[in-house]
């Protein structure tokens, strides 16, 4: 299958759209995306493509969070 490609024009917009798919995955699989990935971190999920999808999306979500609080910060 192939993956859509999304741009995005501010980190905030992309951040919008990793928790509205992050939320999709904790209501499919009734469980917290944070406990669903220190579970894939150690090896106890299986590697199909939803849990790829899952872990690469919360990463990234971690990612920009660190990113726009790091930002935030520097305002003050």
């Amino acid at each position: 299958m192939r993956k859509q490609v999304i741009e995005y024009t501010s980190p905030l917009d992309a951040l919008i759209s990793l928790t509205k798919q992050l939320c999709n995955y904790e209501i499919k699989y009734h469980t917290d995306s944070a406990d669903f990935f220190a579970q894939y971190q150690q090896g106890k999920t299986g590697d199909d493509e939803d849990a790829m999808d899952w872990a690469s999306n919360y990463r990234h979500y971690l990612a920009l969070r660190q990113e726009l609080e790091s930002k935030l910060r520097n305002v003050a």
